[in-house]
C-alpha cells in the first residue's frame, strides 16, 4: 500500500485489497460502492500469514451513512485461506530475499565494517542477530504455508449484528468443512438475499442458516431503536469513567471522536 513502511517484513507488511464478487450486482435505491465496501471490509489491507501465525477468523462491523442521511449496515468476517498460486509463493520469497538482503546491509553499515573486517565483524555479534532475524522473521516456500485473508460480508438495512454473525459463520464452516453442506452454497446465498424478508416492526423472524436456525427481531414503533451489539464489549473495550464521560458528552451534545487502532 502506499506510504506502508517497508522497514517491515513482507509478511508484516499490508496489500491492496480488491472486491472478488458480489451479488447481486447492483440495487436501485442501493447502489453498489466498490471502494467504499473494500476499505471498510479491509480497512487495513491486504495481508499475508505462514502457518505459525494466528489466524482465527475476525468479525466487525461497519456503516455506510449516505448524504440524505440513511443507513446501511455491514458485517465483515475475515479469515485466512492458503494461497495456492505458485507466481505469489515465489513473490513472497523474493520480497523477503530482498528485505533479508537490505537488512545484512544495514547491519553492515551499523558496524562501520570494512570489507576486509566483514567476515570477523559478522562472526562475532551481526551473524548472530542477524540469523536470529531471518529464523524468525522469514518465508521459505520450500518449508512454510502462505495463507492471505479473505472476508466474506453481509451488507443489511437494518443492525441485524447476531443474526448476521450467525449466518456468516456458519458459511465459513460450510466453505473450510471437509464435508459438503446439505444444499449447494449458492443456494444459501440466494436465500438470504431474496428469500427471506425483513421482519415487521414488533415481531420475530426465524429463518435457516446452512447448519442451524437463525432468529432476529425488530423493535416495534413505541421501542427503542435496534441495537444489537453486545453492551459488555463496551465496558470492556472503554472501561466505566470513560463510557460515563462518553455518556455525558452526548448528554451535553458534544462531538464525540473516538480513535483506536
Amino acid at each position: 500500500l502506499a506510504g506502508e513502511n517497508f522497514d517491515q517484513s513482507p509478511l508484516r507488511r499490508t496489500f491492496k485489497s480488491k472486491v472478488l464478487a458480489h451479488y447481486p450486482q447492483n440495487i436501485e435505491w442501493n447502489p453498489f460502492d466498490q471502494d467504499a465496501v473494500n476499505m471498510l471490509c479491509m480497512p487495513k489491507g491486504l495481508s499475508f500469514r505462514t502457518q505459525a501465525d494466528n489466524r482465527d477468523p475476525q468479525l466487525h462491523s461497519f456503516i455506510i451513512t449516505r448524504e440524505d442521511g440513511s443507513r446501511t449496515y455491514g458485517f465483515v468476517l475475515t479469515f485466512y485461506e492458503e494461497v495456492t498460486s505458485k507466481q505469489i509463493c515465489t513473490a513472497m520469497q523474493t520480497l523477503y530475499q530482498m528485505h533479508n538482503a537490505e537488512q545484512y546491509s544495514s547491519v553492515c553499515a551499523s558496524s562501520s565494517c570494512s570489507m576486509d573486517s566483514l567476515a570477523s565483524s559478522i562472526d562475532e555479534g551481526d551473524a548472530t542477530s542477524l540469523a536470529k532475524l531471518q529464523r524468525y522473521n522469514s518465508y521459505d516456500i520450500s518449508r512454510d504455508t502462505l495463507y492471505v485473508s479473505k472476508c466474506i460480508c453481509l451488507i443489511t438495512p437494518l443492525p441485524f449484528m447476531q443474526a448476521c454473525k450467525k449466518f456468516l459463520v456458519q458459511l465459513y464452516k460450510a466453505v473450510t468443512s471437509q464435508q459438503p453442506p446439505p444444499l449447494p452454497l449458492e443456494s444459501y446465498i440466494h436465500n438470504i438475499l431474496y428469500e427471506v424478508p425483513l421482519p415487521p416492526p414488533g415481531r420475530s423472524l426465524k429463518f435457516y442458516g446452512v447448519y442451524e436456525p437463525i432468529i432476529c427481531q425488530r423493535p416495534g414503533p413505541n421501542e427503542l431503536p435496534l441495537s444489537d451489539y453486545p453492551l459488555r464489549e463496551v465496558f470492556e473495550l472503554l472501561g466505566l469513567e470513560n463510557l460515563v464521560q462518553v455518556f455525558t458528552c452526548v448528554l451535553l451534545e458534544m462531538q464525540i471522536l473516538l480513535y483506536s487502532q
